[in-house]
């Protein structure tokens, strides 16, 4: 068994589901349990139309419910046949119409709480799995639709649930390698349930965890996460076009560019599939001939010191100095009680004598935090920066790398530094308008020449 995972985009329309189908039947005897995002921004609607409600803008929300409604039924017509068309009006129906009386709940109490949030998030991954699996049969594919509520068991945590691996994995061993003998199973990613039923959600980007913890339940042979980019690239595309692709990587390489800011792979993915030593892969389902990028329990030789740079957009620097002339004993434990109790996690951390500079990038509970950490120190922020992280399994055994980081991006102001927690990474930040400027010079310090067992640049092997 394989497991293959589809995002947002590429089950964002008709079309696109009728390219996944034919991804998803050319692998047929590896026999797949395909996992899916909402199709589209599905999500993002879901929620506009909770904060519409909460609002009390009754005409609002009703026209986005109407238009969401249209937007699957639209796609979902032209990849059923005619039959399956009155089974597919009353699975819209039903969904819609429990999801109408939800909103009309939230617009009576005036707010939206975490479980709220899951509830009404859980839709779309629902109904684009529902959707998927009934346009596979149009397709040729005998299929199993599995609601991943009942497979995923995880903690009360909503909007950011922890998975109970335990009792997740005896559900999955149970229920799936039956179905997958004769089927294609179709589930839903991003949405679990506690072990009383009630919706959870794994976080934004859970799906690609979903897809993982599927895989590691069932002993998938590897697990495949299907995307719009041909993997993990030399850089994020989005600040420098025309990186080069990443052929292979290590599970631990993987998860730190996850963690900073790599938006290819969710942080969490390759933590169950690392355990069971299942290989992950980044597939491109717009260009399906394309090879990816392999992730794997060793890191692959390679000449380059580093692999990858990721970055980290929008995070705040915290800088806290000690009213005391020296630090005293307990200030750092006091510090990070602070940021426990708001429920918040740090990113870097770098300390002196009688300071401490740490960076987040969940501002909601900054002002409270302050407050708290103001009782006992003086306390300035630095908003609008970003993390550049420098990742690459060699970093630890090639002597230099950090003179020349900071040769390439001497015209920019580095705010901090952070090196030694990981052997894998060098991280520093700077203000987020400098970002591109450096990443770029970096870009061209560290991969102007590329050992080909490890990269390819536009589509050709270095």
């Amino acid at each position: 068994m394989i497991v293959m995972k589809f995002g947002g985009s590429s089950v964002e329309s008709a079309a696109a589901i009728e390219r996944v189908a034919s991804i998803v039947r050319a692998r047929a005897e590896l026999r797949p349990v395909v996992v899916v995002s909402a199709m589209g921004k599905t999500t993002n609607r879901l929620l506009a139309i909770a904060a519409a409600a909460i609002r009390g803008s009754r005409p609002e929300y009703l026209m986005q419910l109407h238009d969401l409604r249209d937007y699957h039924s639209r796609e979902a017509r032209q990849i059923v046949t005619l039959d399956q068309r009155a089974e597919l009006d009353r699975a819209l129906d039903e969904h819609f119409q429990e999801l109408t009386e939800l909103v009309k709940g939230l617009a009576v109490l005036g707010e939206l709480t975490p479980r709220s949030i899951d509830a009404i998030s859980s839709y779309g991954e629902r109904l684009s799995s529902y959707i998927v699996a009934l346009g596979f049969r149009h397709f040729g594919m005998e299929t199993a639709h599995v609601d991943a509520r009942r497979m995923i068991i995880t903690d009360d945590r909503h909007t950011q649930a922890a998975p109970l691996y335990s009792e997740t994995y005896a559900k999955l061993r149970e229920a799936i390698p039956p179905l997958a003998a004769e089927r294609v199973v179709v589930m839903g990613g991003f949405i679990a349930a506690t072990a009383h039923g009630v919706t959870t959600t794994l976080g934004r980007g859970g799906s690609d965890f979903t897809a993982s913890i599927v895989g590691a339940g069932i002993g998938a042979k590897e697990i495949q996460i299907w995307t719009d980019v041909d993997g993990m690239l030399t850089a994020d595309p989005t600040i420098l076009p025309g990186g080069h692709r990443v052929k292979a990587i290590s599970f631990a390489e993987a998860a730190e560019l996850a963690y900073f800011g790599a938006k290819v792979l969710h942080p969490a993915t390759v933590v169950p599939a690392m355990e069971r030593n299942i290989p992950v892969l980044i597939l491109n389902s717009r260009r399906p001939q394309v090879a990816g990028t392999r992730i794997v329990a060793e890191a692959v030789a390679c000449s380059n010191p580093v692999k990858s740079i990721a970055c980290k957009r929008r995070i705040a620097l915290v800088n806290i100095h000690s009213t005391r002339m020296l630090m005293a004993h307990g200030f750092l434990k006091r510090i990070f009680e602070v940021f426990d109790r708001h429920k918040t996690s740090v990113d870097m951390v770098a300390t002196s004598e009688v300071s401490v500079s740490l960076t987040i990038d969940n501002l909601e509970r900054l002002d409270g935090i302050c407050e708290e950490l103001r009782a006992f120190s003086e306390v300035a922020i630095e908003e609008n920066q970003a993390i550049v992280c420098l990742v690459g399994d060699n970093l630890r055994f090639t002597p230099g790398v950090a003179s020349r980081v900071f040769r390439a991006v001497e015209p920019v102001n580095v705010r901090m530094i952070s090196q030694g927690a990981s052997l894998l990474n060098l991280s520093f930040v700077v203000a987020e308008a400098d970002l591109k400027r450096a990443v770029e010079a970096l870009h061209e310090e560290f991969f102007s020449e590329l050992d080909p067992r490890v990269f390819e640049t536009n589509g050709v092997a270095a």
